[in-house]
């Protein structure tokens, strides 16, 4: 990922309300670094790097499609989110947040990531 990549660090992420784990993984999807609260097991954490890089990959992967072949830029990829039931990911460039929805204020996370 080339994009605007989040320059918070851990600590600091873990103290924005509802933010249960924040961590860094390499492009390839390896746990490189995490904080938790309430003890997010390390599989869990190393589960969850490698979806961040496999949907990052993904994305790389359809922008640079939709790029070529539409004439529509969308790279570099810059960050992405998913949100369903009780959770929420935000990944800015192989940095993000797992956050309980009900208690974030999503807007603020988005900002403080460079979602804006």
């Amino acid at each position: 990922m080339n994009g605007k990549e989040c320059n918070l660090s851990l600590d600091e992420l873990l103290k924005f309300e509802g933010v249960m784990a924040a961590g860094i993984f390499s492009p390839e999807g390896k746990l490189v670094d995490y904080k938790a609260r309430d003890g997010m097991p390390k599989e869990m954490a190393e589960t969850t790097a490698k979806f961040c890089g496999a949907v990052n990959m993904m994305f790389d992967a359809l922008a640079s499609a939709y790029t070529k072949l539409y004439k529509m830029n969308w790279v570099p990829q810059n960050n992405w989110m998913y949100s369903g039931g009780d959770w929420t990911v935000m990944i800015s460039g192989t940095r993000g947040v797992f956050v309980e929805s009900s208690k974030a204020d999503l807007g603020k996370l988005l900002k403080a990531l460079g979602m804006c």
